[in-house]
Formats: structure tokens, C-alpha cells, sequence
């Protein structure tokens, strides 16, 4: 893969929505660093991701990661952990997988059904082969 002038990172890429306020930005920027590595192949200006949590710290959160890359479809990671943290964790992790598919899904692979097949060489024309290989003796 070619390098990426600007390539995404969490902290360019991170907006926080309902629920998380500005101050944990840096905690949750810090907890999803893991990520930079698999939006490292993704231009900074064509990435965006948003974090949200609905019902914070009641028994039924949710916790929603969504990530917005161009050209792709958007990948979504949720999780419903009571604690915030180890939900926290479970969407990173959920986010990482899914791109990591869909890389998997673009790249070409090293399939013989997939490649384009040529014919090996130059094709004779019929009417020379008409004649090969017998004899006329009379």
C-alpha cells in the first residue's frame, strides 16, 4: 500500500457526541490509539468517526462507534457493557475487526479464478492446420 500524505488518526478523526463531554476526549483518544494503525492507510481528510453513548452509566448503555471512510460503506460498532470502560474497549476492538475485513474484502487476492487469463501464444490459423500431418502419396 502507498503511504498517505496526511493519514487519519484517531485524534484528527474523533468527534464525541451525546453522552461524552470534552474533557474525556484525551482519556478516549488515548484508549482508542490502537486504531491509528488500521486508519493509517486512510486520508485524514476522508475519515471521520463520531463516539456516542445513550443512557450513560444505566443498566441498558449503548455505546455506538461510527467510522466514515470515502468510498466505503460506514462501519458501525456497538457495544451494551454496563461498564463504560470495558464498553469502551469492546467498540474499538469491534471497529478494528470490521475494517480489517474490509481491507480483506478489497485486496486482490491470489486466486486463479480471479486473475485475467490470455491465451499462452499466438493462435495458428485453421486452414494451415488442415494439411499438417498428412501425406500425399499416390
Amino acid at each position: 500500500m502507498s503511504a498517505v500524505q496526511d493519514p487519519a488518526t484517531v485524534a484528527k478523526c474523533l468527534r464525541l457526541g451525546a453522552g461524552f463531554s470534552d474533557r474525556e476526549r484525551n482519556r478516549i483518544v488515548e484508549q482508542f490509539a490502537t486504531l491509528d494503525a488500521r486508519l493509517a492507510g486512510f486520508h485524514a481528510d476522508a475519515t471521520d468517526m463520531e463516539l456516542s453513548v445513550k443512557d450513560r452509566e444505566a443498566k441498558g448503555q449503548k455505546v455506538t462507534l461510527e467510522c466514515w471512510i470515502a468510498g466505503r460503506q460506514r462501519v458501525v460498532a456497538t457495544s451494551t457493557e454496563e461498564d463504560l470502560h470495558a464498553a469502551l474497549n469492546d467498540v474499538r476492538d469491534d471497529l478494528r475487526r470490521q475494517l480489517n475485513d474490509a481491507k480483506t474484502r478489497q485486496e486482490p487476492r491470489n486466486n486463479k479464478h480471479l486473475r485475467v487469463n490470455e491465451p499462452p501464444g499466438p493462435v495458428a490459423p485453421t486452414d494451415e492446420l488442415a494439411g499438417a500431418g498428412t501425406t500425399d502419396e499416390r
